[in-house]
C-alpha cells in the first residue's frame, strides 16, 4: 500500500506541474486552483507513504519519476525539444533512483 500512495503522489505532482504552463503566470483561476490542489494532494500522499518508506527512497522516486514524466509531457504535449543531453540527464536520474533503492547487506 505505501508504494501505491507514492505512485498516486507522483501522479498528482506530475499533473500539477504539467498544468503550471496553463496557469499563464497564475493569472487564470481554474488551472491555478488545480495546480494548488494537485500539490496539496501530492504532499499529503507523500507524507502518508513516508510512514513506511524511508525518506531517501521515497523522495528520490517521487522527484525522479516526476522529473522524467514532466520532461516527457513537455516534449509530447508542449513541443519542448529534448536533445541527447536531456535524454542522458533523464537516464541518469532514473539510474540514481534505482541505485538509491538498493539496500546494503546487513
Amino acid at each position: 500500500m505505501p508504494y501505491v500512495l507514492l505512485a498516486l503522489a507522483i501522479t498528482a505532482e506530475v499533473c500539477a506541474t504539467s498544468l503550471l504552463k496553463l496557469t499563464d503566470g497564475f493569472s487564470r483561476p481554474w488551472p491555478s486552483l488545480a495546480v494548488a490542489a494537485g500539490y496539496v494532494l501530492s504532499f499529503a500522499l507523500l507524507g502518508r507513504a513516508l510512514r513506511h518508506i524511508p525518506v531517501s527512497v521515497a523522495y528520490a522516486v517521487w522527484s525522479g519519476a516526476g522529473t522524467a514524466a514532466v520532461a516527457a509531457i513537455g516534449a509530447c504535449f508542449f513541443g519542448e525539444p529534448l536533445g541527447r543531453p536531456q535524454w542522458c540527464g533523464i537516464a541518469l536520474v532514473i539510474v540514481g533512483v534505482v541505485l538509491l533503492n538498493f539496500r546494503p547487506a546487513p
